[in-house]
């Protein structure tokens, strides 16, 4: 496997204060999207992944965001697999201090 490229939730609202273009995807379950996400993420359950590759580009870089930084590097490992650029966020939500729609 080979090594993921991370972000801290620091590092990524400082690119979003700096009206940087980022694709980013949230992969908690829908309760937990509930209590809050970060504005411009699009919304796929972890295990929904696979049936949205066709949703995705491989020209894009994308940050996978989940509760604490778990279940987006496994996200991050199975589409880098496939193809895709991505980035985790380590500590995941637990540790974005931004807004939050």
């Amino acid at each position: 496997m080979s090594e993921l490229k991370v972000i801290s939730a620091d590092e990524l609202e400082q690119k979003m204060k700096n009206k940087e273009e980022l694709e980013l995807i949230d992969v908690r379950e829908n309760d937990e999207v509930a209590e809050g996400m970060i504005p411009g993420a699009k919304h796929i359950p972890m295990g929904n992944i696979p049936m949205h590759l066709d949703q995705l580009s491989t020209d894009k870089e994308y940050i996978i965001v989940c509760r604490a930084g778990r279940r987006s590097e496994n996200v991050c490992y199975f589409l880098q697999d496939h193809g895709y650029k991505v980035v985790n966020m380590e500590g995941g939500m637990l540790d974005w201090k931004g807004e939050t729609i």
